[in-house]
């Protein structure tokens, strides 16, 4: 008997506003995939000015599809994420790029490129080109900016605290370093006022990303067969995914660097009981390996040991030596 179609968890609607998307449980085990709008819920448009970059409401971005209950997973596990697949939408086969204006968004060149700007790059199975950058056309690495697990009471307090005083210790310069909680356009799903209140008071943004769970991580290369494995801080996990990318450099020069898209990604979920402890966890492990923070990745080829250092392996205690050193 051949294997039955692929279940969607979540579809889309591109013509309802991004804040009325669904969330559902996922078993343990189970391939399914995701629908996501693109980053913006639909902000911006297929079109030859720039006025939507301009005038985007960045209180309302980041949409991500979820949270998504895992079956068994609970608080010292470990979410195993296979990104089986990413794919834009079939209904909408384009993506964009924009240079955010220096007073709405800005980017890290925005002394030199103060205004808004777009371009439009249609999409061709793994290739894309624009009409607003002629003469150029290339394969994508299609990928996830943002996935992650919730954080418990007890980690969302110590980032407010920790980001709050970097905000406050950053306070002369004219760049955001964090994001602190946004009381407007609060997305608080089928949340009661009282919630969605504290939410708005409490919940953490996208900026920056967290080594506790993963979130904003932008990397390149979490594509088609990379794993993740994420910390489970709460019952059921609470994973999301948003942030689609057709393609991106190493980095956000303009705020907006990637190819942004809404897109469909296909996952398979597995439970790791106990896994923080087995992997003496610290952060989300990748492969391709790497483990972010806000600002930097770190990858290691593992066919270079002598012995099976993946997450699955048994752990070994090893004498791995050590260099030798100068007298003092």
């Amino acid at each position: 008997m051949g294997k039955s179609e692929i279940r969607y968890a979540a579809k889309v609607d591109l013509e309802k506003d991004a804040a009325s998307q669904p969330q559902l449980h996922i078993a343990d085990g189970e391939v399914v995939k995701i629908e996501c709008v693109d980053w913006t819920g639909g902000q911006i448009k297929n079109t030859d000015d720039a006025d939507d970059i301009k005038n985007v409401d960045l209180t309302k971005i980041h949409y991500l599809s979820g949270p998504f209950e895992i079956e068994n997973a609970e608080p010292g596990d470990v979410l195993v994420v296979e990104i089986q697949d990413v794919q834009p939408l079939q209904d909408q086969p384009w993506g964009f790029t924009g240079i955010f204006a220096k007073e709405n968004g800005g980017g890290f060149l925005d002394e030199l490129y103060p205004d808004a700007a777009k371009a439009i790059w249609d999409f061709e199975g793994i290739f894309c080109s624009s009409r607003h950058i002629p003469h150029v056309r290339f394969p994508g690495l299609i990928h996830p900016g943002i996935l992650g697990c919730a954080p418990s009471a007890a980690i969302l307090a110590e980032w407010n605290r920790r980001e709050n005083q970097l905000i406050s210790e950053c306070a002369h310069m004219t760049r955001d370093v964090a994001k602190p909680p946004e009381p407007t356009n609060v997305h608080a799903g089928a949340a009661d006022e009282a919630l969605k209140e504290k939410v708005g008071e409490e919940g953490a943004r996208t900026i920056p990303g967290r080594p506790e769970h993963g979130g904003n991580c932008d990397i390149k290369n979490l594509s088609r067969g990379s794993k993740v494995y994420l910390p489970v801080h709460v019952p059921g996990a609470k994973f999301s995914v948003g942030d689609l990318h057709f393609s991106q450099g190493d980095g956000e020069i303009s705020f907006c660097g990637a190819i942004e898209m809404a897109g469909v990604i296909t996952i398979k979920f597995s439970v790791m009981k106990d896994g923080i402890k087995h992997l003496d966890m610290k952060s989300p492990i990748y492969i391709p390996g790497a483990i972010p923070n806000a600002c930097t990745t770190l990858g290691l080829p593992v066919d270079i040991f002598d012995f099976d250092i993946r997450p699955e392996a048994s752990v070994k205690k090893l004498d791995m030596g050590t260099c030798a050193f100068a007298s003092k």
